[in-house]
């Protein structure tokens, strides 16, 4: 009698049918993984598209913005300004909160001082919220600033932006200056809304108010200056 031994027929059989569930399972985990990672970035979003949803499009009937809506809404340009010091800052670089803007030559007549007057009671009537709301003044010059207004403006964000670039971002109202209104950018570095002349404090706190409150979970409190 033969001692040869009897082949395992069964062996490449088996090894045939894992590499079979192996090449199988792969795809599925793959899948499994870009569904858990889209899933993960929508959560993420869910809160500023909540946001946006909630404010320009399920508005409470008979609710209306004191300030007026931009529509297309206008992206931060893409340029450099200046600081009081002379070192330069990316405009872009100030999204992630919103931004309260007025813009006028470095000299500041009387409309200039009581925007920049608005402007500082405005951010400080946000109370604790304050620091969500960064207070902003472009000048169209790099002129001296008088000391008086110096001290005035110890808590506002000043630069010194080229005018044309300036005027090609921000519109006013038909019949008015840029100088006569405050702008306000959001915290995706987009101009959207834009406080009428001579505007009505109450009022335009109120548009302030519910802004913050729509971004509550996703805007950026407070900066490094």
């Amino acid at each position: 009698m033969s001692n040869k031994p009897t082949p395992n027929n069964d062996q490449p059989l088996s090894m045939t049918v894992y590499d079979m569930d192996n090449k199988a399972v792969k795809p599925l985990k793959t899948t499994y993984g870009r569904l858990k990672m889209l899933l993960l970035l929508l959560v993420c979003a869910s809160p500023v598209v909540a946001s946006y949803l909630m404010y320009y499009v399920v508005r409470p009937e008979g609710r209306r913005n004191y300030g007026e809506l931009i529509n297309p809404q206008q992206p931060l340009p893409e340029v450099t300004v200046l600081r009081t010091d002379g070192s330069s800052v990316f405009l872009p670089d100030l999204k992630d909160q919103w931004l309260l803007v007025s813009v006028s030559a470095s000299d500041c007549q009387a409309p200039c001082e009581d925007n920049l007057y608005l402007q500082r009671q405005l951010r400080e009537s946000m109370g604790r919220e304050k620091t969500r709301l960064e207070w902003i003044w472009l000048r169209t010059d790099t002129q001296p600033i008088a000391a008086p207004l110096q001290l005035a403006i110890s808590e506002a964000a000043v630069f010194s932006m080229d005018n044309t670039e300036l005027r090609r971002w921000l519109q006013p109202a038909p019949g008015h200056n840029i100088e006569d209104h405050l702008y306000v950018v959001d915290p995706l570095g987009n101009w959207m809304m834009r406080f009428p002349a001579n505007l009505d404090a109450k009022q335009a706190r109120g548009d302030l108010v519910r802004l913050l409150r729509a971004s509550n979970s996703w805007d950026r409190e407070g900066r490094i200056r």
